[in-house]
């Protein structure tokens, strides 16, 4: 995290949690209230159904902490049961996670669908945070560089240039999510620079722009060695964006750093 261009993004993805409104407002005043002001976006990404609730609260706390979806929808309206259109989120969300493994892993969610939500989100003004990465089996034989190289150039593909978009893009092998057994440090730096180089061979200007994250088993205990990489510049945060406090310790590992 070298570059004074790029600000330290941390997006907690609370993932189907929790179960009601109260507990997701309070998790939301909590996070703010552990964050308080740091130079970093912090994002909070709760389910759909509470967004209008948490983002409320975080409003009345003139709270620095921003608010993303989970996933949404490309298109803007039509007969497309459960989803959420780009502009049912605004006011909403400042973010949105597209493409994340469990998207693609159980709703089959394509390569070219990642692409086409991704084009839609900048359209409509919102930053999306492109997740890929990739499993076990194809890490085990070797793909791993394939599979990221097909993944973003696909997330990517929509947008006319990467300048100005707001993109961020989350490395994030599936074999590492919610196991407990984070990439290395070593491991996130040579994904991050081929998703750095992949990026410039699309636009030489804006790849210096997007924030690489990684993604999978962040604690505030490792992720100072993931944010002293050069090219990567911030967290996509499961279990621990569940804690207040734990999440907070992320935030300030990436503010720490970003000075």
């Amino acid at each position: 995290m070298t570059n004074a261009t790029r600000r330290p993004v941390i997006a907690g993805n609370w993932k189907m949690n929790p179960p009601t409104q109260d507990e997701a407002v309070s998790l939301a005043r909590d996070v703010a209230a552990a964050v308080g002001e740091l130079p970093v976006d912090t994002v909070v990404c709760p389910p759909a159904i509470w967004l209008p609730a948490v983002a409320e609260a975080l409003r009345a706390r003139g709270s620095q902490v921003s608010v993303g979806a989970q996933t949404m929808a490309a298109d803007e309206r039509g007969a497309f049961t459960g989803e959420t259109s780009p502009l049912m989120l605004a006011g909403l969300a400042r973010w949105v996670i597209i493409g994340h493994s469990e998207r693609r892993q159980y709703d089959g969610e394509t390569d070219a669908a990642v692409g086409r939500k991704v084009a839609s989100a900048v359209a409509h003004g919102l930053r999306p945070i492109a997740a890929i990465g990739e499993r076990i089996d194809e890490r085990e034989a070797g793909e791993t560089a394939a599979v990221i190289d097909r993944q973003l150039r696909a997330a990517i593909g929509g947008l006319e240039r990467i300048a100005g978009t707001g993109l961020a893009v989350a490395y994030e092998p599936v074999w590492a999510i919610g196991t407990g057994n984070a990439a290395s440090s070593a491991d996130a730096q040579v994904a991050a620079a081929q998703i750095r180089s992949i990026l410039r061979d699309a636009d030489a200007t804006g790849a210096d722009e997007v924030a690489i994250l990684y993604g999978g088993s962040v604690t505030a205990g490792n992720s100072t060695e993931f944010f002293a990489q050069p090219d990567v510049d911030g967290a996509l945060v499961g279990g621990a964006s569940l804690d207040p406090e734990a999440f907070a310790g992320i935030v300030r590992a990436a503010a720490s750093l970003a000075r």
